[in-house]
């Protein structure tokens, strides 16, 4: 074989070979780029298909969805560490409610918001062992009113905001609410049960109330009297009885004697054994 024929025959083989590879590129699983005229061509094959048969959340929103769903123009920009509520509020409700709670921190006493009242200082005794120092006068605690102002000190006071609201409120909350204590007994100096000879009574030191009733927001008055012996306010009545007992180191009620038979006895005084509880 010549020369010439060798060169031929080696350019041959050459090309089948480049074409062999040109096959196997197009058989390649490799995506390879197609150019933008495909592509164009390849979109307008597919079918568009008719407003009616595309799924309603898939279609695009009506001018008055759009509209409904713009922000208000009322509405000023918020950012993300701007909260809502206070466009929630109107400005009047909010001055409003701010001028009440000044008004009742005005109007509270012995360091707390719930007890209303006035301070009234030293209350001097007839007799010695009576008499309150730093006294205070009370009109309402945790926002049920006394039928009228009641002298006392302040541990008394907090007692009885405490009972007031743990047990009292709570209690006749399907029945009440509670808008009144009536207020049987406060300050007094004065023997125990009025009894000549007797010890001071806790009343005579702003230790102690008496309540006699509890009047309800309807007009209902719950009296110990008429309500201790029969329910449902026996079983109320109880309660609350009960409940004083914690708060207040001595609770007297009808079961404890004669003296006691229309009200609860309330006061602040610390037993040895703990409270008295009757």
């Amino acid at each position: 074989m010549t020369q010439g024929w060798r060169t031929i025959l080696t350019g041959f083989a050459a090309l089948c070979a480049m074409s062999t590879q040109a096959g196997s590129l197009e058989r390649s699983l490799k995506p390879i780029s197609r150019p933008q005229a495909t592509l164009a061509v390849l979109s307008s094959a597919v079918p568009q298909l008719p407003p009616a048969t595309i799924r309603p959340e898939l279609r695009p929103a009506s001018p008055q969805v759009l509209a409904a769903a713009a922000r208000p123009a009322e509405l000023p920009l918020l950012g993300p560490d701007t909260s809502l509520m206070p466009y929630l509020r109107p400005k009047a409700l909010e001055q409003e409610a701010l001028f009440k709670k000044r008004k009742l921190r005005k109007g509270s006493v012995c360091g707390d918001i719930d007890i209303q009242g006035k301070p009234v200082g030293t209350v001097p005794g007839r007799i010695k062992a009576c008499g309150i120092k730093d006294a205070v006068q009370i009109t309402s605690i945790s926002g049920v009113t006394l039928s009228r102002p009641s002298t006392m000190d302040c541990g008394t006071a907090i007692a009885l905001n405490k009972w007031v609201e743990k047990a009292v409120k709570p209690t006749f909350k399907r029945r009440g609410p509670v808008v009144q204590l009536q207020v049987a007994a406060h300050y007094a100096c004065r023997t125990r049960n009025n009894r000549k000879g007797a010890r001071i009574s806790e009343h005579g030191k702003g230790r102690a109330i008496d309540i006699s009733a509890f009047k309800m927001a309807d007009g209902e008055v719950v009296t110990v009297l008429n309500g201790w012996r029969k329910n449902p306010s026996q079983k109320q009545l109880v309660k609350i009885w009960r409940d004083a007992c914690g708060p207040f180191g001595t609770v007297l009620g009808p079961n404890a004697d004669r003296y006691h038979r229309d009200h609860f006895h309330l006061d602040t005084a610390r037993h040895r054994r703990g409270p008295y509880c009757r």
